[in-house]
């Protein structure tokens, strides 16, 4: 059976929506990141610096974009996606501007505080959703993915070589600019759309008990948070112990040749993953190598080339980790919770920010720069004995089609019709959004034999 190209390739409106939410994410992610290779090095000059307040300013985003966005996303559902957006983009300018003017460390805390209080991350999404078709859906969402992995890395370079020419109130301001930017993407470069709930995009709390409860999604909850608190505490201390050793101006010269080195490093590792289905052995072995580089840090290196090496081996494992843990968040959970699981996961990987950040400043503070790097080994091993206690997970794909209304009687026999399909492991019909989610083997499942189920949306 010859498939409807209509179906295979994306259309103008899902292409668009495909690069605006890229281009709004990407946008407001680079700003948030462009001072982590450059603060702790600024705040010195502040008035009231504490090594905790460093780490401070630096995680308190995390908090407040982790309290902040379900309850919007949530308020989206009711008022709309793109005021939710402009408004959470307006409040970022704003966080951004207060940090920029303020010459004392507080000052900078309330900026940052506000940058994360524009929590549209979930808005962001849903709105992808509204706008793309249930079977092309994870495309999207790959393509928004991406671009925040671009747009970290862009920010780590950019970062020290922008705070050469302008400083880091400049970064602020320049962030500032960036968020009126997106703004100008959603209102002229996003299509209008009435908002619907998804439940492979959004949290759905009736399903929050369920997902709380299984002990493989919250290992995964755990593994998010605890990468990002180890990155985040890293940095609080990483740019004064790289500016011993090299002229802040330069640093972009270390992290210019990591990024690029870790991206190529890790492609073998994700082919293995997926492909040879080895998921639970490069998570593991991953956590293994950032463990190592911790006591790698921790022994203060006496040159750069120690320290690019240790940066090196620790992106080349938090980016396969961070490209791994969604795809297995994805694989493991239902059809029908897959929305709220991702929810839980997002809001983990924010607090871990705010944990980092505010952790690390205050062991620096108390107990010195070498024991930040060993606490976190600490959360580490913890993270390695959830890994390792994990069960393999099974290699599964989600797939979606648009089956209409369907009565009780239809229900079941369409339902008792995919299950008999060699390859499938989970069916759940949603008759709100009326659509069938399944879970499949790749290796076994055809996708060919779906258009015989669906029909088109109207």
């Amino acid at each position: 059976m010859k498939r409807n190209r209509d179906s295979v390739d994306l259309s103008p409106v899902e292409r668009r929506t495909a690069l605006s939410m890229a281009g709004i994410y990407s946008v407001r992610m680079l700003g948030l990141f462009m001072i982590l290779p450059v603060f702790a090095l600024y705040a010195e000059h502040l008035i009231g610096t504490t090594p905790f307040l460093v780490g401070l300013a630096i995680g308190i985003y995390g908090f407040t974009q982790g309290l902040l966005q379900v309850p919007l996303g949530m308020l989206s559902d009711r008022i709309g996606r793109k005021p939710v957006i402009v408004g959470g983009l307006l409040v970022f300018a704003l966080g951004s501007a207060v940090a920029a003017m303020s010459d004392h460390i507080l000052g900078v805390v309330i900026g940052r505080a506000l940058q994360g209080a524009g929590a549209i991350a979930a808005t962001v999404l849903a709105l992808a959703a509204d706008l793309t078709r249930e079977e092309h859906r994870t495309k999207v969402m790959a393509v928004i993915g991406m671009s925040i992995g671009v747009a970290f890395a862009v920010a780590m370079v950019l970062g020290p070589v922008l705070d050469r020419w302008i400083g880091v109130p400049g970064i602020f301001w320049v962030t500032a600019v960036l968020a009126l930017v997106a703004i100008g993407i959603t209102v002229f470069g996003v299509p209008t759309v009435v908002a619907r709930l998804h439940r492979d995009t959004e949290l759905v709390p009736t399903s929050l008990g369920s997902v709380l409860r299984d002990g493989q999604l919250l290992r995964l909850d755990l593994g998010i948070f605890t990468l990002h608190l180890v990155l985040t505490a890293n940095f609080v201390v990483l740019p004064l112990e790289l500016g011993r050793l090299l002229d802040p101006a330069h640093h972009w010269l270390v992290y210019l040749p990591v990024f690029v080195g870790s991206f190529v490093a890790m492609v073998p590792f994700i082919i293995i993953a997926e492909k040879r289905r080895r998921m639970k052995e490069v998570m593991v072995g991953a956590i293994a190598v950032l463990i190592l580089v911790q006591l790698l840090l921790a022994e203060l290196p006496e040159n750069v080339w120690e320290i690019g090496l240790a940066l090196w081996l620790f992106f080349t494992a938090f980016n396969l980790l961070e490209a791994s843990l969604p795809s297995l968040v994805a694989k493991l959970a239902p059809p029908d919770r897959k929305g709220t699981a991702m929810g839980i996961y997002s809001s983990s990987q924010f607090f871990g920010i705010f944990t980092g950040g505010a952790l690390g400043g205050w062991v620096h503070q108390h107990f010195g720069l070498h024991q930040v790097y060993l606490t976190g080994i600490i959360a580490l091993l913890l993270w390695l004995l959830a890994a390792a206690t994990m069960r393999r997970p099974r290699h599964l794909s989600t797939r979606a089609m648009h089956v209409g209304r369907l009565d009780e009687a239809g229900q079941k026999e369409l339902l008792s019709r995919l299950h008999a399909l060699p390859g499938v492991a989970e069916v759940v019909y949603l008759p709100d959004e009326e659509v069938v989610w399944l879970k499949v083997d790749g290796d076994r499942f055809d996708d060919e034999r779906l258009n015989a189920f669906s029909v088109a949306k109207a």
